[in-house]
């Protein structure tokens, strides 16, 4: 019997959970959804109301009450598959709340927390991971889904991850911790606590002396875990940052998979970012499914993955990929997603995947002076030169483009830059393009064209990639199963490929 692969799926998690994850197949679930923690949330005992939208803002831009959140609740009092406790509990959050970007926020949570309560094996584990300010919500719903209805679930813990960042007030306590709500879907739960025993302190360790100083315990420098986890944070400089904002240490979820899960378990991250999860479960040896609706995290588990564990571990024989583009007509419908927030989608799919994901996202959302990524490469002698992306989905692709291309990579002092279309351009375009002459590398003086134009079909269905000598940082050697040597990939300028 051969070994079932892991799954990466790029797209929304509740589409993913409700189409391509069955019933009861997955062991140990963790998830560390967004949220905005500057939400001040004491306003909506008091207005009644159109919510303070400045306080609210950054909150706003990701949840708002709109005609997707109109179906989203309707789907829950309508819908089949939701505990009645839960139905009742969304109708009462809506009579407090009303309908606003909080109200919004946590219907679209119980949408995915009630469907991963539907793929856990009747002995899986769910850890959801939060801001406190909102973790009492979350846990209205996680207690309506895992226990209502005679469910039979299990609420078994609220941990709370500790750490010491910089930074401190004098206005509350300063706030250096995250909470981590622990369900089983029952009581038949595995819990393995012996596995991620901790260091004793040295105050506990006198406490266990007698007073002439011999040790009246066992000689055992380690006790079972406790429900806070003293696990410092990743700072700016750590060697494990991969750029990701919101990055949790491996040593966390190491602690998550080995105490809730065995070996050739499934452990499914709905929200898996930059993929930390998804690495503890490869190390441990853990079947992993992970889900995220940006390409750019999907891109960045692909390296993360490649450069710890080797190229191996992400071709398909081991991994499969769902939900990227394999064809023209996949392209066009990304290209073409009607969500505001899934615009830029497909120029991070179609850059990183030139790129062999090396090259860095432009994130700005408007103004973005005609570059939508950039690759940085070295030149030898301590330089760096770039290469600049410009993406373009319009139906025709006309000569203007290149020119204004060609006016960026000037201004920016670049080498090159490359013209990115969905469509097939034109003779003329890439004769434009020409016009622009070539530029010789000094690393390998090697020439190469000072404006290029590549499709998408020829991305796809001939495997075009950059250059590597134009590509960002590359590991002088195979790194493995050790992401203290990780390197970001936001990064990639400040470092140097061997020859």
């Amino acid at each position: 019997m051969t070994k079932s692969k892991n799954k990466l799926f790029y797209g929304d998690n509740l589409e993913v959970l409700k189409r391509h994850i069955k019933d009861e197949t997955v062991d140990l679930c963790y998830i560390d959804p967004p949220f905005n923690s500057k939400r001040n949330y004491n306003q909506i005992y008091n207005a009644i109301g159109e919510e303070d939208k400045a306080q609210a803002q950054a909150f706003v831009d990701t949840w708002e009450w709109n005609h997707q959140a109109e179906i989203d609740l309707r789907s829950i009092y309508e819908g089949q598959g939701f505990a009645q406790q839960t139905i009742y509990l969304i109708q009462g959050l809506e009579k407090v709340l009303r309908k606003g970007a909080l109200l919004s926020y946590l219907v679209s949570m119980t949408l995915r927390i009630n469907e991963i309560w539907r793929v856990l094996k009747p002995t899986g584990s769910f850890y959801l991971h939060c801001d406190p300010t909102a973790s009492h919500y979350l846990k209205l719903v996680c207690d309506s889904i895992f226990c209502g209805g005679g469910r039979g679930g299990e609420y078994i813990n609220e941990l709370i991850w500790h750490y010491q960042t910089g930074g401190a007030s004098k206005r509350w306590y300063s706030k250096k911790h995250d909470t981590i709500l622990f369900y089983g879907k029952s009581k038949d739960y595995p819990f393995y606590p012996e596995r991620v025993k901790i260091e004793r302190t040295e105050k506990s360790i006198k406490r266990a002396q007698n007073p002439h100083g011999a040790r009246i315990a066992s000689d055992n420098q380690e006790k079972l875990p406790h429900s806070v986890f003293e696990i410092q944070a990743l700072n700016p400089m750590s060697s494990e940052r991969l750029g990701y904002p919101t990055q949790k240490p491996l040593a966390l979820l190491e602690r998550i998979v080995q105490a809730s899960s065995n070996e050739g378990d499934v452990v499914l991250d709905a929200y898996c970012g930059c993929g930390t999860t998804v690495t503890a479960s490869q190390k441990l040896n853990r079947q992993w499914i992970g889900i995220d609706i940006t390409y750019q995290s999907v891109s960045l588990i692909l390296k993360r993955l490649a450069d710890t564990y080797g190229e191996e571990v992400i071709n398909t024989e081991h991994l499969t990929l769902s939900g990227v583009p394999k064809d023209l007509a996949g392209a066009k419908a990304l290209a073409k997603k009607a969500d505001d927030r899934l615009r830029k989608e497909f120029e991070k799919w179609l850059i990183l995947t030139y790129s062999n994901n090396r090259a860095i996202i432009n994130e700005k959302k408007g103004g973005d002076g005609g570059i939508d990524g950039i690759s940085r490469f070295p030149k030898g002698q301590g330089e760096h030169g770039s290469v600049i992306f410009s993406v373009k989905s319009d139906k025709i692709v006309n000569p203007s483009y290149v020119r204004d291309l060609a006016g960026t990579v000037l201004k920016e002092n670049a080498d090159m830059g490359i013209l990115l279309c969905l469509n097939e351009p034109s003779k003329g375009v890439k004769q434009t393009a020409s016009e622009y002459g070539m530029w010789t590398h000094t690393w390998n003086n090697q020439d190469y064209p000072k404006i290029l134009v590549v499709s998408v079909e020829e991305v796809i269905q001939h495997d075009l990639r950059l250059d590597k000598s134009l590509a960002g940082v590359v590991l002088k050697q195979a790194v493995k199963d050790d992401t203290s040597k990780q390197v970001s990939l936001f990064d990639a300028a400040e470092l140097e490929v061997e020859s």
